[in-house]
C-alpha cells in the first residue's frame, strides 16, 4: 500500500477540540457521511477527563470547503492512517459512526499493518459490520432524494435543513461521502486485534440489532454489542450512556 504522506497538513485533517496532552490514550473520532469534526465537539468535551480526543476533518466541509472530496473511502482511510502518524506517540482507539465506523475500522487495519499499532478500541457506532454488503445508491438520487434521506435520518441540523442555500451548499460533501460508503467493497484478510465494541441503536432503519453483531467476525481482540434507544444518530440523546461506555472501554490503557 503507497501512504500518502498528509504529515505536513494534518492541521486540516485533525480538529483538538480539548487537548488533553497528559492523558494516557487518544480517541480518533471519525464523522458519519456529511458530517463534520464539529458534530464530537460534545463528545469531546465531556471525554477530556478520559481522553485526548482528536477529531478528523474530512476534505470539501467547513473550512475545507474548497477543497476536493473523496468519494473513494479506501483513499480516505489511506490520508487519514497518513494524517494520525504523527498522533500515534501514544495508544489510539476510535470511534466512528455510520460511514465513520467503517474509515475507523480500515484506519485500524492499516495501522495494524502498516505499523503493527494495535488500537486500545475500536467503537463502531451506527453501522452493519464491514463485510455485509448491501445495495444502496443514495448517492446516485436528486438533490431532493438526497435531502429526503438527510432528514429521514435526523442527524443534519435542523438549521442547515432549514436553509436551501446551505443546504445546496453541503449536498456534494453529502453525496460523495454516500458514493464512498456504498461503493465500499470489503477485502477479506486478517481480523483486527484490539477489543471491538458495536454500538447501534433498536429503530435504527439502516442497520439491524444482528448486522451489528456481525462486527464479532472482525476482531480476535474482543467483542461487544450494545443496543440503546433510538435510531440511527441515537448518540445523540444517549450521549451521556456513550461516554460512559468509551470511559469503560479505555479505563485498562
Amino acid at each position: 500500500m503507497t501512504v500518502t504522506d498528509t504529515s505536513n497538513d494534518n492541521g486540516l485533517w485533525i480538529r483538538r477540540f480539548h487537548p488533553r496532552p497528559d492523558a494516557a490514550v487518544r480517541l480518533v473520532c471519525l464523522p458519519h457521511a456529511g458530517g463534520s469534526a464539529s458534530f464530537f465537539f460534545p463528545l469531546s468535551k465531556t471525554l477530556a477527563p478520559t481522553a485526548d480526543v482528536i477529531c478528523v476533518q474530512y476534505p470539501g466541509r467547513q473550512d475545507r470547503r474548497e477543497e476536493p472530496l473523496i468519494d473513494d473511502l479506501q483513499e480516505l482511510a489511506d490520508r487519514v492512517f497518513g494524517a494520525l502518524l504523527p498522533w500515534s506517540d501514544r495508544p489510539l482507539a476510535f470511534f466512528g459512526h455510520s460511514m465513520g465506523a467503517v474509515l475507523a475500522f480500515e484506519v485500524a487495519r492499516r495501522f495494524e499493518r502498516e505499523k503493527d499499532i494495535v488500537a486500545a478500541a475500536l467503537f463502531a457506532s451506527g453501522r452493519r459490520a464491514p463485510s455485509l454488503r448491501r445495495e444502496e445508491s443514495v448517492h446516485r438520487g436528486s438533490d431532493e432524494e438526497l435531502i429526503q434521506e438527510m432528514r429521514a435520518l435526523s442527524g443534519t441540523d435542523a438549521q442547515v435543513l432549514g436553509d436551501e442555500e446551505l443546504l445546496r451548499m453541503v449536498l456534494p460533501a453529502v453525496r460523495a461521502d454516500y458514493r464512498a460508503v456504498e461503493r465500499y467493497a470489503y477485502r477479506a484478510g486478517e481480523r483486527l486485534r484490539c477489543p471491538v465494541i458495536a454500538m447501534t441503536g433498536d429503530a435504527d432503519p439502516r442497520v439491524s440489532v444482528d448486522e451489528a453483531a456481525v462486527w464479532a467476525e472482525h476482531t480476535s481482540g474482543g467483542f461487544e454489542l450494545k443496543v440503546y434507544p433510538g435510531g440511527h444518530f441515537f448518540l445523540v440523546q444517549q450521549q451521556q450512556e456513550i461516554v460512559r461506555e468509551i470511559t469503560a472501554g479505555l479505563s485498562g490503557v
